[in-house]
C-alpha cells in the first residue's frame, strides 16, 4: 500500500511517519514543501497522477494558538482552504481511491453540548478566536464528504482534539497552550524566576491527545471498509487549564509561583469530544496526560539539544 502523507514534517505528519514506517506492507510517499507546494492545486494533482498512491492522509495545516489565530485570520483561512482543496480535488482528479482529511475539534460551535458529538457540526456560532481556521477545516470536511457522496471515492475525515507531542511548535507567542507552558516553565526554572504568569482565568477545560495516539487512530480508520464521513478522535476526558499548568510545572520541575492574568482571553469555555462512535468501532487512546507530558518534555529537551526545536 502506497500512502502519501501531506505535511509529513509537521508534528502530526511526523507521528504518522513513525506509525507507518514500522509496517513492511506500506510504502510512504513523502515530499518536502520545497519539492511540492501543497497549496498548488495543479502541482498536487500532477504528483498524484504520477505517483498513484493508494491513500492520502492530509495532515498539512497552518496552525497556531489563540494569539496567532487572532492576529492572522486571513492567512489561516486562505492557507488551510488552499491545502484542503488542492489535496481533495487533486486526489479526485487522479482517481485516488482513499483519502483521510484531518481537521480539528474547533469545527464545533463555541457552545456545543459537552461532550461534543459529531452531529453538532454547524449547529451554532464558532469560537471567534479561531473561526478562520475552523471554517477552513469545515470546508475540507464537507468537500471530502461531497466527493464521496457524488463520486463514490472513499474520502473521509477525522477530527482530533488538542494535540501535543514530539515535534510540536514552541514559539513563545504563536504556539498552542501545552508547548507554550513547557517552554515557559523550562526557561523559568533555568532562570530561577520566582513567578510564571499564565494566561486567562485557568477555568476553561480542555482535552489533550498525544500525537502518537492520533497516528494510531488514523491507521485504524484506514482499515475500515465503510468509515463515517467524519469522526471525533480524542481521549474523552478533560482537565482545567489550571490543572494542566500545574501538571506541566511539576513535570518540568519548576518550584516557583504561578499567577493568572485574567485580562488575557480564555477562548472556548470547554471543548470535550464525544468519542463514543470511535470507541464503538474498536479504538481508544492509550496515553495518559501525565505520561504524555513527561514524554513530550523529554522530546523537547532532546530536540533542543539537537538544535531541531521548532521555535
Amino acid at each position: 500500500m502506497k500512502i502519501h502523507i501531506a505535511g509529513h514534517q509537521g508534528m502530526v505528519g511526523s507521528a504518522l511517519v513513525r506509525r507507518f514506517a514500522s509496517q513492511p506492507d506500506v510504502t510512504l510517499l513523502l515530499r518536502t514543501r520545497r519539492e511540492l507546494d501543497l497549496t498548488d492545486g495543479p502541482a498536487v494533482a500532477a504528483f498524484y497522477a504520477a505517483e498513484r498512491p493508494d491513500a492520502v492522509i492530509v495532515a498539512a495545516a497552518k496552525v497556531g494558538g489563540i494569539h496567532a489565530n487572532n492576529t492572522y485570520p486571513a492567512e489561516f483561512l486562505f492557507s488551510n482552504l488552499a491545502i484542503a482543496t488542492a489535496a481533495i480535488d487533486g486526489a479526485h482528479r487522479a482517481g485516488i481511491p482513499r483519502l483521510l482529511f484531518l481537521g480539528s475539534s474547533c469545527i464545533y460551535p463555541k457552545h456545543a453540548p459537552q461532550p461534543m458529538p459529531e452531529e453538532c457540526l454547524l449547529s451554532g456560532a464558532l469560537e471567534p478566536t479561531n473561526e478562520a481556521y475552523a471554517i477552513a477545516k469545515i470546508a475540507g470536511l464537507k468537500l471530502a464528504q461531497y466527493y464521496r457522496k457524488q463520486y463514490g471515492a472513499l474520502f473521509h475525515s477525522a477530527m482530533p482534539t488538542n494535540l501535543y507531542g514530539p515535534g510540536d511548535n514552541y514559539h513563545p507567542v504563536n504556539s498552542h497552550v501545552l508547548p507554550a507552558l513547557i517552554r515557559r516553565f523550562h526557561e523559568a526554572r533555568l532562570a530561577g524566576a520566582p513567578e510564571v504568569v499564565a494566561w486567562g482565568s485557568g477555568t476553561p477545560m480542555r482535552e489533550f491527545l498525544h500525537v502518537d495516539d492520533l497516528a494510531d487512530a488514523c491507521a485504524f480508520l484506514l482499515t475500515l471498509a465503510n468509515p463515517p464521513d467524519w469522526i471525533n478522535v480524542g481521549t474523552g476526558t478533560d482537565v482545567t487549564i489550571r490543572e494542566l499548568t500545574e501538571t506541566v510545572a511539576a513535570v518540568v520541575g519548576y518550584p516557583g509561583k504561578i499567577t493568572w492574568d485574567a485580562t488575557k482571553p480564555d477562548g472556548t469555555p470547554r471543548k470535550l469530544m464525544d468519542v463514543s462512535r470511535l470507541a464503538a468501532l474498536g479504538w481508544r487512546a492509550r496515553t495518559g496526560l501525565r505520561e504524555g507530558i513527561e514524554r513530550t518534555y523529554a522530546s523537547f529537551l532532546a530536540e533542543q539539544s539537537a538544535g531541531t526545536l521548532r521555535i
